[in-house]
């Protein structure tokens, strides 16, 4: 859909610029006069080449996402066509990227494509998950049950992401506030107090000795060893993009002492809450495990919803492979047996998700708890390595006189 640069007026005289989304012109102009605004130019920009880098730079978060989607949900079940609420969101939204996006869907829309198929044009936004409960919701033609559906699913992953960002932001402060104080006592603090034990020739213990070799070290080499760091973090970013090394490093995160139980608790829940929300949509059992697989975003998570969708369709029980697996809590496969058994899978996998985001919720409270004193601890052994290689060194010179 074409993007329009304008330049208007509001009542009060004052000049206004800024982008609008129109299927033409005529339509771009009529959105502004509602505004208020009296045009004074309007050209289409859609292809100049700061247009094109507001939308590589400006990205779709969740939380617009989680907005579009509940936004959506409430005009279609009031009945609005589909067109016409796309449209309006694309004025409501915020986002400019999004803008831009929804004004593409609404105007295949309205050409004659199904949503579900236009949404699918935006890969880069809109995942697989999404476009197949839209899909699902069409086929059945319960579009306004879906899209709530949709949205609550996506507001409590939204939340649950959003907790774990919040509970990391204290601990991440806290480290980066003690390398960085480390690193000026290092460069600029300890030469001073460590040259007055130098010049008295006197033996010094091995600590003093490690903490003027490292701060000499630091003062010299500083650029190498920020060198080393960003090189060491390129090297580890191509190597997590590897098959290889994204499947060690998502082995390491569920073998991690506390965190491990943490992360295998999200990607269960991710995964009975993205397949429970598939098969309440309507989408059959092997379509769901394939979409879900992806959406769990481990793979050693993946390869098990893979082996499980294989084991289906040889004709085994959704919970044999799971069963046989390591990284699974027994009660999982358990519930998933009687939910099969009773024909209320659907049910089942609500509970065990609810139960896991409970879990979730309080390991992550509790982690909060854990690392403060743990925290503690570290800039206690900090301190005192600095005693005992500064201060007790200058103590005992200052009592030789």
């Amino acid at each position: 859909m074409p993007i329009y640069q304008y330049r208007a007026e509001d009542k009060n005289g004052r000049s206004k610029t800024g982008k609008i989304v129109g299927l033409n012109d005529k339509e771009a102009e009529s959105k502004l006069r509602k505004k208020d605004l009296a045009v004074v130019s309007l050209k289409e920009a859609g292809q100049s080449f700061w247009i094109k880098l507001s939308l590589l730079i400006q990205r779709v978060r969740s939380k617009d996402l989680v907005i579009f989607s509940r936004q959506f949900s409430v005009m279609i079940s009031a009945n609005m066509p589909v067109v016409e609420s796309l449209m309006i969101l694309v004025d409501q939204t915020n986002n400019f990227a999004l803008k831009s996006i929804v004004a593409d869907i609404a105007l295949d829309v309205d050409s004659g494509a199904l949503l579900s198929d236009a949404f699918a044009r935006q890969p880069q936004v809109f995942s697989a998950f999404f476009v197949n409960i839209i899909k699902s919701g069409e086929t059945s033609g319960k579009l306004d049950e879906v899209l709530n559906y949709l949205a609550d699913e996506m507001e409590k992953n939204y939340d649950m992401v959003s907790k774990i960002k919040g509970a990391m932001v204290y601990p991440v402060f806290i480290i980066c506030g003690l390398v960085g104080v480390g690193l000026i006592l290092m460069v600029y603090v300890i030469p001073n107090l460590t040259s007055i034990l130098t010049e008295t020739g006197l033996a010094l213990p091995w600590s003093t000795r490690v903490v003027i070799w490292t701060s000499n070290f630091l003062r010299n080499f500083l650029w190498l060893v920020i060198l080393l760091l960003v090189g060491a973090g390129f090297l580890l970013r191509f190597y997590l993009k590897t098959a290889t090394g994204r499947r060690n490093f998502d082995l390491l995160k569920i073998k991690l002492p506390v965190f491990g139980r943490l992360f295998k608790y999200i990607y269960l829940m991710r995964f009975t809450r993205s397949l429970n929300t598939l098969l309440k949509g309507g989408v059959t059992i092997t379509k769901s495990l394939e979409i879900t697989a992806d959406v769990v975003r481990n793979e050693i998570f993946r390869e098990l919803i893979m082996e499980t969708l294989q084991s289906i369709k040889d004709g085994n029980p959704l919970a044999t492979v799971f069963e046989d697996s390591d990284y699974i809590p027994k009660m999982v496969p358990q519930m998933i047996s009687v939910g099969e058994r009773s024909g209320k899978i659907e049910v089942v996998l609500e509970k065990i998700s609810d139960f896991y985001t409970r879990e979730s919720s309080a390991m992550l409270n509790n982690l909060s708890t854990i690392m403060e004193p743990l925290i503690m601890v570290i800039m206690g052994i900090g301190v005192a390595i600095m005693v005992a290689a500064v201060i007790l060194p200058m103590y005992n010179l200052g009592q030789q006189f």
